[in-house]
Formats: C-alpha cells, structure tokens, sequence
C-alpha cells in the first residue's frame, strides 16, 4: 500500500512539472489568472479535481 502512495506521488509531480517545464510563458499565465480567482471558485475547482481523481479510483478499480 505504502509503494502504491508513493508511484500516485511520484505520478503526480511528473504530471505537475510537466507544462512549467514544457511551456513556462503558459503555465505563468495559468497561475496568474488562478491567483485571480476567489476563494470560492478555487474550492470549487479543488472539489472538481477530487471527484475527478476519486471517479477514476472507481473506475480503474
């Protein structure tokens, strides 16, 4: 289980780092525009990117 966690982690920061380290000019935009956003709204989005995650745990499982 703990190796499990650890390859989610490691996947997650592949994916992370990828467009910084693909297109910087766009990810800088990306965080501008998200500083930009309320509270709320970034709840919001944090709450879609959960469902989304465990609805592919579901599917995948």
């Amino acid at each position: 289980m703990g190796e499990v966690i650890l390859v989610a982690l490691a996947l997650v920061l592949v994916f992370e780092g990828l467009l910084p380290f693909v297109s910087p000019g766009t990810w800088r935009r990306v965080f501008e525009q998200a500083l930009r956003l309320t509270d709320g709204q970034l709840r919001f989005l944090g709450l879609l990117s959960v469902g989304a995650g465990l609805l592919l745990l579901v599917l995948t499982g």
